[in-house]
């Protein structure tokens, strides 16, 4: 699985187990995930192209490493993937946010569309699509089609838990697409729920059920 990334960092993981406890209220929750994708944030976006450019410290000039002229674009999964894009704006505040409404149904499990907005020249950008918990993949796997449809090339998930079915989903469907992940949970349950996961992410970050 070389398209996927579990970032094994002993502070997120210990953040990861706060998010887990059943315990955690929703300001600690929102905070937490908030936290979390700025550290996923920082191990997906590593490989961003750097140049040099002439600065002058207090004490002489210098040539320092500054980020290319890259254009990024955060694009959430409504409505979970809201928690994580506060957390990705506050390392990367000038890059461009989009969103994508899906949820799964209850009954198939297949992901239906009900909203999407995305910056113009999109297809220039490379896209940090949120997904907090990629479960079953088919939410995830149809954003990535949705951004592709859009001429999208450069695609990167990013999530707080991923499950084998989601992972084999998505790579199977995106070859081309990379999966940046907090934990890589043992499989779901006959509701379609990461196990051991957390839940809903969307119903913990919000305070509904």
């Amino acid at each position: 699985m070389n398209q996927l990334t579990i970032i094994d960092h002993p502070l997120l993981q210990h953040k990861m187990a706060l998010l887990r406890d059943r315990e955690t209220g929703s300001k600690e929750f929102r905070e937490l995930v908030k936290e979390l994708a700025m550290l996923i944030c920082y191990e997906a976006t590593r490989d961003l192209p750097l140049t040099t450019a002439e600065i002058e410290t207090p004490v002489c000039r210098m040539e320092a490493n500054v980020l290319a002229n890259t254009r990024l674009a955060i694009v959430p999964i409504l409505r979970a993937g809201l928690g994580m894009a506060d957390g990705m704006l506050s390392l990367i505040p000038t890059a461009k946010v989009g969103h994508i409404g899906l949820y799964r149904d209850p009954n198939t499990l297949q992901p239906v569309e009900y909203y999407c907005k995305l910056p113009d020249e999109l297809e220039a950008y490379t896209v940090l699509l949120l997904d907090p918990m990629l479960a079953t993949g088919g939410t995830a796997s149809a954003a990535v089609q949705f951004l592709k449809d859009r001429g999208v090339k450069d695609i990167k998930i990013l999530s707080l838990i991923a499950s084998p079915e989601g992972v084999k989903k998505v790579t199977g469907d995106h070859s081309d697409v990379r999966i940046y992940t907090a934990a890589f949970d043992k499989g779901l349950n006959e509701h379609g729920y990461i196990v051991p996961g957390l839940g809903d992410a969307g119903d913990r970050i919000f305070g509904t059920k």
